[in-house]
């Protein structure tokens, strides 16, 4: 039977300190359960330990003590940074993820509005356009997870309020389960079904409230909720 819960359990993540002497808990006894087809905002202060919460639920961080359930495969993750290979075109990029659809590329490069920077580097794009083709990149392997880390940074208004529209589609028609990490929470709270706060040393989970909100919708103006305090 299908897994019908994401259920994260840390029991212990930690980081070496300056020096490595010391060693700091990023998490501990730290629990978190999202229903599949939940879009799941992460919130909180810069280096509460969102981004490595997303590592560890990915699979690719696994120095941690613990357990990650019903993960759903496959899973499409964008990361901070774009790390994108700088020795592949745009396209490339995209089609290293989907092998057997590369033919499929095109079209999410151009969902992402770059249908005219196929052929470009990595190095000829701006950091805005580099993380679009990450995000193209994380969207076509079409996920049942979805992993996104700051998806409207280094976007402009009208680029940001684009590429939540795109989201808004895929999570009204695919609902892959999704953890999205913003400090933008105007256009994330028009996508969100939930916004979990994490704050403090080791993080915990300080806020959990449920969104009333349809997919797609728009994002609250300036002075109507664009926070969670």
């Amino acid at each position: 039977m299908a897994a019908l819960m994401l259920e994260i359990r840390i029991e212990e993540k930690v980081f070496p300190t300056q020096g490595g002497r010391k060693r700091r808990a990023i998490f501990r006894d730290f629990a978190l359960d999202v229903p599949l087809g939940q879009v799941c905002v992460l919130a909180g202060p810069s280096g509460v330990g969102k981004s490595t919460l997303l590592s560890i639920v990915s699979g690719i961080d696994r120095g941690f003590g613990g357990t990650i359930s019903g993960r759903a495969l496959p899973v499409g993750m964008m990361f901070q940074t774009p790390r994108l290979l700088p020795w592949l075109t745009a396209l490339r990029n995209i089609e290293l993820a989907i092998p057997g659809r590369q033919h499929e590329a095109p079209r999410w490069l151009a969902a992402v509005g770059l249908e005219d920077h196929g052929e470009d580097h990595p190095q000829r794009l701006s950091g805005g356009m580099a993380r679009r083709v990450a995000l193209a990149r994380a969207l076509a392997v079409e996920p049942a997870l979805l992993l996104l880390d700051e998806p409207f940074a280094s976007l402009d208004e009208t680029t940001a309020e684009a590429m939540r529209l795109l989201l808004g589609g895929i999570f009204a028609k695919r609902r892959p389960t999704t953890l999205l990490v913003t400090h933008d929470l105007a256009h994330a709270s028009a996508l969100a079904d939930r916004v979990v706060v994490l704050e403090g040393s080791p993080a915990g989970i300080t806020r959990d409230v449920a969104i009333a909100r349809s997919h797609g919708s728009a994002p609250p103006r300036a002075g109507q909720g664009g926070s969670v305090g």
